[in-house]
């Protein structure tokens, strides 16, 4: 993966071009997102006239540019844990090693939900992933059919609709004019892992076009641990006067076995095993968790995405229109106290954005409406034992997000204000299907399930939430090839329904006795942030730091045995942080990468937990790789990956996961110009170590909370292009 150093301003463009002038040309990023970007039919840059990277680097916000057309010893079909390591700011935690559910999180937005669904805005083309709500499944993203992932953190996501604290990733596609003619790549691994993608492209006069194929599917590191993802899209680039459209289209089906967690002690011991539920002594369960094996939870999701995105210029403006379509079918068989939950419904998305240009890179004027709306169907049965028991609910949902944007960038002397205010407004709403008197119950007992019965409560509602989210950053450069800036902003992010309504009452041995609907106010944060980037001789850096204060942060809890609480709204947190990214060549064949995550995530006074951490969010991340060229054929790359001190794994710091540090090699050999031989060595001196946990409010010491990583694991694989 190579995350690519954004140009500076257009003012300091004569250094910039001296600097990079030697590299290849590159394509345009046809499906940007940056501030006035337009789609582009077959247009290639030098990398210092790329117009999407001088918008980057003019961009007074926390933003990354990751550039997959130069990937050594990357897989056939990588995962989004591999795709966005390295990535400062970016904290991805893998869940189970393949393509499943990892945490991810920007700023400790969404960190608490297990798994996350929220706290994201993800794009694909430009075009959400996320549900109507705000909702998405993580899993869906496609990290190896991207040309670019974009990233934008915190405030500097406004502008794309996002109404979040964390921000937005977009995935960008090829097209035929940049990825022409036929390309493969297989590999395969420890564990079952085999990946294969391929893409045909067509760079033609009037139009381009481009298919692409991928699937993925792994036996996983544990026992009950199989994970599959094949999605196959495409899309078609014409243009028609001052107009270029693309049409796009994608099909994912994706499924994946939850081999759940363990406790400290089996994690370190027998780290492939499965929790088999509480251990009764003297009577007294122990070892509060699943039971994997009865339960055997997994989850199944297909989407079908279809969208178009025209943008055309007309002198100094661009206007820019996007609209998708999506169908989503999601069940998630959650362990028993859960219950499987089956979501299927349709959603769609109107964006539209005008961009008025100045002098500069970035617009003089930029406004944007981001219109989405969706309606599902929700059903709610029992687990037994894998499949779907007795029912015990059904609801429709509607969802409708709404977010209005203008901003400015404006010079002054030798700054640049960027003044900017977006408003949202949002609504759910909540038919309760069921018509029973009474809800069943189920209960596992040493003689079987048992069913049973519990009062029926309707879940109705239909709640709505509106507010402003401002922001103000001045910029300006402090050498001919650096950039500074500070910025005050406001972020506003509505619940989804799955913050809305959630099966509780169940137990590690036994299913829900109902639904909560807990009545929540709309998450807020004010955040102050700054940041430094530039280059000096062979050294680039890309520095953030921020101080987010949050109102009514929504949390998503478990109790002490694991089982899923209704979600709350916190009373007043602080989140705090730094983002590092350094990277240099260390002579002419050798270069290194620094990324450096510090994040510091506490309640503020609360009554309760005082001014404890936020549980599931590591203090540090650090993630250190090199690339030696030696020939020019072999390069080799190695990396290190370490998480120092300890994660709290609830809110009450009383459980915590411990520090680790983990160390890859790779080597890729191009046997030809149009032939690469690819190797890759995971986890290479077999630390055993929890990737991830469940996030607690209060834990136990025994408690099965802990999901172990991937051990070592080999790689080998090849891409080829015709």
């Amino acid at each position: 993966m190579k995350v690519t150093p954004v140009s500076l301003p257009r003012f300091s463009r004569p250094l910039s071009l001296a600097l990079i002038a030697a590299l290849p040309g590159l394509p345009a990023l046809a499906q940007s997102v940056a501030p006035g970007a337009t789609i582009q039919l077959g247009t290639i840059h030098l990398d210092a006239d790329n117009p999407v990277k001088l918008r980057f680097g003019a961009t007074a916000g926390g933003v990354a540019l990751i550039d997959r057309s130069d990937t050594p010893g990357d897989k056939a079909a990588p995962t989004l844990s591999e795709a966005l390591s390295g990535t400062p700011g970016v904290v991805v935690q893998e869940f189970f090693g393949g393509n499943d559910q990892p945490r991810i999180q920007i700023r400790g937005s969404g960190q608490q939900q297990n798994p996350a669904e929220r706290g994201l805005l993800v794009l694909m083309d430009g075009m959400p992933v996320n549900r109507a709500d705000g909702s998405y499944v993580v899993g869906l993203a496609l990290p190896g059919q991207a040309e670019s992932i974009e990233i934008f953190r915190g405030a500097s996501a406004n502008r794309l609709g996002a109404t979040v604290l964390g921000g937005a990733l977009n995935f960008a596609s090829p097209s035929g004019a940049s990825a022409p003619g036929l390309r493969l790549s297989v590999g395969g691994g420890s564990f079952g892992r085999g990946d294969l993608a391929a893409s045909y492209g067509i760079d033609g006069e009037a139009a381009d076009t481009l298919l692409r194929f991928e699937h993925s599917e792994a036996e996983g590191y544990r026992d009950y641990n199989g994970s599959r993802r094949t999605s196959v899209g495409g899309n078609v680039t014409f243009a028609t006067g001052a107009a270029t459209t693309r049409l796009f289209f994608s099909h994912t089906d994706l499924s994946f076995d939850v081999a759940g967690p363990l406790t400290w002690d089996a994690m370190l011991n027998n780290p492939t095993s499965h929790h088999a539920g509480p251990v009764p002594v003297g009577g007294v369960p122990t070892q509060p968790g699943p039971n994997v094996l009865r339960d055997l939870p997994h989850r199944d999701t297909v989407q079908t995405l279809a969208g178009l995105r025209t943008t055309w210029e007309n002198g100094a403006q661009v206007w820019d229109l996007g609209l998708s379509l999506s169908r989503t079918d999601d069940s998630f068989t959650f362990p028993v106290s859960g219950a499987v939950r089956a979501t299927d419904g349709n959603d769609a998305t109107l964006t539209a954005r005008y961009a008025l240009q100045g002098t500069g890179d970035l617009p003089l004027f930029e406004a944007g409406l981001s219109w989405s709306f969706g309606e599902a169907d929700r059903d709610w049965n029992h687990n037994l034992r894998g499949n779907p028991g007795p029912a015990f609910g059904r609801n429709r949902l509607k969802a409708e997000t709404l977010s209005l944007y203008a901003g400015a960038n404006v010079e002054i002397g030798g700054f640049t204000l960027s003044p900017a205010v977006a408003f949202i407004h949002a609504e759910r709403r909540n038919n309760d299907l069921w018509t029973g008197a009474t809800r069943p119950t189920l209960t596992f007992t040493p003689a079987g399930p048992v069913i049973g019965s519990a009062p029926f409560t309707a879940t109705d509602y239909d709640r709505s939430w509106s507010g402003f989210a401002p922001s103000l950053a001045l910029s300006w450069q402090p050498a001919a090839d650096q950039f500074a800036w500070i910025s005050l902003s406001k972020s506003y992010e509505p619940p989804t329904h799955d913050d809305l309504i959630g099966a509780i009452g169940g137990t590690p041995n036994s299913g829900p006795t109902g639904l909560a609907t807990p009545d929540l106010e709309a998450q807020s944060a004010v955040t102050l942030e700054a940041g430094w980037r530039g280059t000096r001789g062979a050294l680039t850096w890309d520095v953030t730091a921020y101080h987010s204060r949050l109102k009514n942060e929504l949390l998503s809890l478990r109790d002490s045995s694991g089982v899923q609480l209704a979600a709350v709204n916190a009373g007043r947190t602080v989140h705090s942080g730094l983002e590092l990214g350094l990277s240099g060549e260390l002579s002419e064949t050798l270069s290194a990468r620094l990324a450096w995550t510090w994040q510091d995530f506490r309640f503020d006074n609360d009554p309760l937990r005082g001014d404890n951490k936020l549980a599931g969010a590591p203090e540090n991340v650090i993630t250190l790789a090199l690339a030696w060229q030696a020939t020019e054929a072999l390069s080799l790359n190695g990396k290190l990956h370490w998480v120092p001190g300890r994660t709290p794994v609830d809110n009450m710091n009383t459980l915590f996961n411990d520090s680790y540090a983990l160390v890859d090699v790779g080597a890729e050999y191009a046997v030809s110009e149009t032939a690469v031989v690819f190797a890759r060595v995971s986890n290479l001196f077999d630390e055993r170590y929890a990737s991830s946990t469940l996030v607690l409010d209060q834990a136990r010491p025994d408690q099965a909370a802990f999901i172990p990583g991937t051990g070592r694991a080999f790689y080998l694989g090849a891409r080829l292009n015709f």
